[in-house]
């Protein structure tokens, strides 16, 4: 038999017309009366047939409907929504009482020690689903398929709030373990963009979808999102790209604050290495030995090789090039380097300083001085100071520093008839 269409209001003036509601009430007093005494028996007796209980719940059914006139059809329709009201409200009571467990248990348990705020949002979406089950149901029930494409749509949008709750929580997780761990602003920057634009991108996702439930083309929007973030590309690309180099170097991490590296592009005369002293979302901030400061695009440091002193370790070995004559002693002035290259505190023992032939230059054997320091930011001090303890070393020991050397031989030479004969005073008279 096909169930037609329920009519509530109607339903309720026809009880109202023939005044039943009184006798109606009695009827279902008694039987509930009924009811609760048999119940009562089976459970005392510890003996309960579902199938004599809802042969009881039909036959008073059966009953109601006699009495008041309405059709059976309309009380099994009202009788199946309350049910699936009460089911629904006591599986929430029951998983409520269970996350409130949980929730003692989670400080003191360590295997449960996660975030107090999940359990929130664990409520949130448990109780949204309920919603979403029932009111799927009562709709298919009452026949109401107009409403149930709004009604999906509402629950989506409100499933985007624990969505939402979600996200932030897991964010807050990797922000405490990531970016409190770093010395860096940069990751500091992004987590605090996401903190603030994931709500919107969540919201505007539920959106779309609620609009594609609806049976709304969303493909216009789409593409004309697609329209505009192109067009914003093309007209900020600089930015851009400079945003996303410095997301890489979050990734790769080719230097981090306080880092000594070369400076390629430091004004002509001055210090061409620095410390790194900030790494910003566009550019990065490099304070030479000058005290100066240089801002360096970030699309600009992706794009050249990096040389970072103290990346690894602030120990670096240090090349200092010395030419000798060629008719000097060789090993002694090698010994000679050695000796200076020891005097200096900062300068390692262990290896030690090594000083090697490395050609035969036009006027000059061609030394080179290898040295260890403890520490990358002396590398300056340790040529300059080893250049000048060289030079006076050499000069007490005889050891000739040379320097190119041209001989310039000049020849007068007189051009035949190129001399005119001088002019006597009678010629000028003449």
């Amino acid at each position: 038999m096909p169930e037609p269409n329920f009519d509530l209001c109607s339903s309720s003036a026809f009880l109202c017309e023939r005044g039943l509601d009184g006798q109606i009430r009695n009827v279902i007093f008694d039987e509930f009366s009924k009811w609760s005494d048999i119940a009562r028996e089976k459970l005392f007796t510890r003996y309960f047939n579902v199938e004599e209980i809802m042969e009881f719940i039909l036959a008073f059914l059966d009953k109601i409907s006699k009495i008041s006139g309405i059709k059976v059809v309309y009380i099994h329709l009202v009788f199946k929504a309350l049910g699936a009201i009460a089911g629904t409200y006591i599986i929430w009571m029951i998983l409520k009482r269970i996350l409130v467990s949980f929730e003692k248990k989670a400080p003191k348990n360590n295997f449960l020690k996660i975030k107090i705020e999940i359990f929130s949002v664990v409520r949130k979406a448990l109780f949204y689903g309920l919603i979403l089950v029932t009111g799927s149901y009562l709709i298919r029930l009452f026949d109401v398929l107009l409403l149930e494409k709004i009604f999906h749509a509402l629950v989506i949008i409100l499933l985007a709030t624990p969505a939402k709750d979600c996200l932030l929580i897991v964010l807050a997780y990797f922000e405490k373990n990531i970016v409190n761990k770093t010395e860096t602003k940069v990751d500091n920057i992004i987590f605090d963009l996401l903190n603030k634009f994931s709500g919107a991108l969540i919201y505007a996702f539920a959106a779309i979808l609620a609009l594609d439930v609806l049976g709304v083309n969303v493909m216009p929007f789409i593409a004309g999102a697609g329209v505009a973030g192109i067009a914003i590309g093309f007209a900020a690309k600089d930015t851009l790209s400079n945003l996303i180099a410095g997301v890489l170097l979050i990734i790769d991490r080719p230097f981090e604050i306080g880092d000594r590296i070369e400076v390629w592009s430091a004004p002509a005369g001055s210090a061409t290495w620095g410390d790194v002293i900030d790494i910003g979302l566009r550019a990065t901030k490099i304070k030479t030995t000058d005290n100066i400061i240089i801002i360096i695009p970030n699309n600009e440091i992706m794009t050249r090789d990096i040389v970072n002193y103290t990346s690894i370790s602030t120990k670096i070995r240090v090349r200092i090039n010395v030419g000798v004559a060629y008719d000097a002693d060789i090993e002694k002035a090698k010994d000679l380097i050695k000796e200076v290259a020891g005097e200096a505190a900062w300068i390692s023992k262990e290896p030690p300083p090594k000083v090697v032939v490395r050609n035969f230059g036009e006027s000059s054997v061609d030394l080179q001085l290898r040295v260890w320091i403890d520490n990358a930011r002396k590398r300056m001090d340790t040529i300059s100071y080893i250049t000048d303890k060289i030079k006076g070393a050499f000069d007490k020991n005889g050891i000739e520093i040379p320097y190119p050397k041209r001989d310039i031989t000049i020849i007068e030479r007189s051009i035949a008839g190129s001399e005119k004969p001088q002019q006597t005073p009678a010629d000028k008279t003449s």
